[in-house]
């Protein structure tokens, strides 16, 4: 369905004719004849745009946009009036109307100026959603309203200005890297380095001299001088270790070391060097489990979970799809020169349709997939990869 538009019009006749119109637009419209419904109207519905006629029959029209600037500066609205009046063509634009139109009403010009609304509030929605990533320094992986996304922002916004120690949970592709260097990036540390590694891809041999580093000669293909590890290197910066679950126990017994000592000691030393970091580790397995499995150190999954995030699968915030659909194909268009405007009723239900098993990152490149094949200015059903229309 399209936006909604409140049309406030007492002459019943051109009202229901205009609101005709604005319906083969594409346009919700809500009608009221004066004021009072147009009122009721607001308190009860949610409401994109408003065409606004100054003349009714219990009051005047800039009256109630008073009240509605006082709960919303920014809403578009269009003032029509009978009559030219400079004075108050001066105080409707100083209300913030869109536009004054003269009675008569010119169609087509009239559905200019609705257009012209609609572009409006479309900027109002994109600087609104810019605000809100200039506010936690967010991105696509964390837009949307639901309940279990508002409570990671809050959670982000919260944790960020302390040094506690964070676990992020959630399946493959919701974003927990993403999470890890918002915390970072809204830090105290966020002049400093953000190092994530991957425990996942480096062999049990190696994580050890990865994270801590070596001494000369520590090994046989160790070479002769010493090498800092990533602890070292993330002095004073942020140590993000994803997939903390796959982390062998021995090398489990050496992290809780580090941690409580604040120190590491290099494979083949016999010092203890000194090491300021935040730790943020990040998981798809249940910790929990693994811990009454005996699969993972009881006292170091309760030092690495200070703070737990946990990170819903998009299956479970389906609502969230066209925010999240929106900023990655804005963010496409960007990087592939289009200017493809949105999705059509039939491909955005069947994203919404969709489970999703790999979560945003599948829902990304799928968007990346259908922009590569849309050649018009929205995306169709027929853009969409196979997977999703089976």
């Amino acid at each position: 369905m399209g936006k909604t538009i409140l049309f406030v019009e007492d002459e019943q006749v051109a009202r229901v004719f205009l609101a005709r119109l604005l319906r083969r637009e594409g346009f919700e419209v809500l009608e009221a004849n004066d004021l009072a419904e147009a009122r009721e109207v607001m308190g009860a519905h949610w409401v994109d745009m408003i065409i606004l006629d100054r003349g009714l029959p219990d009051g005047d029209g800039l009256s109630f946009l008073r009240e509605i600037r006082q709960r919303d500066p920014y809403i578009p609205v269009t003032v029509l009036t009978a009559h030219s009046e400079p004075p108050k063509i001066v105080e409707a634009m100083n209300l913030n109307a869109v536009d004054y139109v003269v009675k008569p009403v010119d169609m087509e010009g009239l559905m200019a100026r609705v257009r012209t609304m609609s572009a409006l509030d479309d900027m109002r929605r994109q600087l609104e959603h810019l605000s809100e990533q200039t506010r936690v320094g967010t991105h696509e992986f964390i837009a949307g309203n639901t309940p279990a996304m508002r409570r990671v922002v809050d959670d982000v916004e919260k944790v960020s200005p302390t040094n506690a120690t964070v676990l992020i949970t959630g399946e493959s592709g919701t974003g927990k890297e993403v999470i890890a260097q918002l915390i970072h990036s809204n830090s105290l540390r966020r002049h400093k380095v953000f190092l994530p590694v991957n425990c996942a891809a480096v062999p049990d041999g190696l994580v050890e001299n990865d994270l801590f580093g070596h001494e000369g000669r520590a090994y046989t293909d160790a070479g002769s001088q010493p090498k800092k590890g990533l602890f070292e290197a993330a002095d004073g910066g942020t140590l993000f270790l994803d997939e903390i679950g796959n982390m062998g126990s021995d090398m489990q017994s050496k992290l809780l070391r580090a941690i409580e000592e604040r120190a590491i000691r290099r494979v083949g030393g016999t010092r203890d060097i000194p090491v300021d970091i935040r730790l943020i580790t990040a998981t798809r397995v249940d910790l929990e489990q693994a811990v009454a499995d005996g699969r993972f150190r009881e006292d170091l999954y309760y030092r690495l979970s200070v703070v737990v995030i946990w990170l819903p699968p998009l299956r479970e915030r389906a609502t969230d799809i066209p925010q999240l659909a929106a900023v990655a194909l804005q963010r496409k268009n960007r990087e592939m020169g289009k200017s493809i405007a949105g999705f059509s009723a039939a491909a955005m239900n069947a994203l919404q349709a969709y489970k999703w098993p790999g979560n945003i990152r599948e829902l990304n490149n799928a968007i990346e997939s259908a922009c590569v094949f849309c050649s018009g200015d929205q995306i169709e059903l027929t853009h969409l990869p196979y997977r999703i229309l089976a």
